[in-house]
């Protein structure tokens, strides 16, 4: 027979929380440590001088999580917007750094090259949201993590995981060091050059947006400091050798969406074409006699490396915005001398990182 009772709903009064824990402290003491164990360990609790209950202390290795049990799990970081500490203000970045994973990816010449890539996730959260599950961003990624990747496979993963976590803006980067083979300058000899690449996909407003992150590594040998050397040999007889150093570009470009794709080899190619100075990888005598040469036709300050590589960037279609950061490493200063160019709304900003120019110090 059924038992209806009108007030099951009801807030219980303070008086009636306070007979309902005597009556189950009177059952607790009572009963056997399996039958309190059965209802709830924690009953054990309520008896005056008991001991904490003990806990298996051995792994469960045939444990099955039911969905039943799963409901149950507590989620804080996925809680109400009553747990939000702070402000209650939209976060335009939050996710992962840094998970890494094997990738496979396509190269000019029709090959394929599995490369160590470290991934960056985030989307925004709303003001009214305590904070996301993180690992539906890994797992969204990994489902496409077996396919050869693209822009467009990037794209599926961000739809994925910007679903998952009902955002409206979302992002992904993926970093890798891709590995180019190139000639000496005159032996004959080739080795590999190791080019530190970034993949960003943005979607922002509704708009997404491609870019390609390329840093370019080479020698500046500065214009003034080789004119006061050749003037020290013709007015003096004086042996002089002007400053050079290794320097960096990274080059931010956003990539249109056009028939045409563009490489990383084409990127790459561009940046030579630019300063044609790239540091080499293998050398007999005979490539760093002519690397000297190289270095003495292409004087450069860092002024002049900017506008060179904006020049080569502007000129090709397949390239929207860019931002060109470069950094020469002097080795006349204590410091580097540094300089950003930068076309298009996509990379303005009027404040920099701190350590922006630190970052582009490479070690080889």
């Amino acid at each position: 027979m059924n038992k209806i009772t009108p007030d099951i709903d009801k807030a219980p009064s303070r008086e009636e929380a306070e007979t309902a824990l005597a009556r189950l402290r009177q059952w607790a003491e009572q009963a056997s440590p399996e039958e309190r164990a059965d209802l709830d360990p924690a009953l054990a609790r309520l008896i005056p001088g008991a001991d904490y209950p003990e806990f298996s202390r051995d792994y469960p290795e045939g444990f099955t999580v039911t969905p039943a049990y799963k409901a149950t799990l507590p989620d804080l970081q996925n809680g109400p917007a009553s747990l939000i500490r702070g402000a209650k203000r939209v976060i335009q970045h939050v996710g992962i750094s840094n998970f890494r994973l094997p990738i496979q990816y396509h190269t000019r010449d029709n090959g394929d090259l599995t490369l160590e890539t470290s991934v960056t996730g985030s989307v925004s959260l709303e003001a009214e949201k305590k904070g996301i599950n993180m690992s539906r961003i890994m797992r969204s990624f990994y489902a496409h993590a077996d396919k050869t990747f693209s822009f467009e496979v990037i794209e599926a993963a961000l739809d994925d995981y910007k679903s998952d976590l009902e955002s409206f803006d979302a992002r992904i980067q993926m970093r890798l060091s891709f590995p180019m083979k190139v000639q000496s300058l005159r032996s004959g000899l080739a080795g590999y050059q190791y080019y530190d690449i970034a993949l960003e996909l943005v979607e922002q407003g509704g708009a997404r947006r491609k870019i390609i992150h390329l840093d370019y590594v080479y020698s500046s040998t500065c214009p003034c400091s080789l004119e006061l050397s050749e003037h020290a040999r013709s007015a003096r007889g004086q042996l002089a050798t002007p400053h050079s150093q290794r320097s960096v570009a990274r080059l931010s470009v956003e990539v249109r969406d056009t028939a045409k794709c563009l490489w990383f080899e084409d990127l790459i190619d561009l940046a030579r074409a630019a300063v044609p100075t790239e540091t080499q990888v293998m050398v007999k005598r005979e490539d760093e006699q002519a690397f000297a040469e190289l270095n003495a036709a292409n004087p450069i300050f860092v002024e002049d490396a900017a506008r060179l590589f904006a020049q080569q960037l502007e000129d090709d279609p397949r390239i929207g915005d860019f931002r060109i950061v470069a950094s020469h490493q002097e080795s006349l200063h204590s410091h580097d001398a540094v300089s950003i160019l930068t076309e298009g709304e996509l990379f303005e900003t009027a404040s920099l990182d701190p350590r922006l120019f630190t970052t582009l110090f490479h070690v080889g």
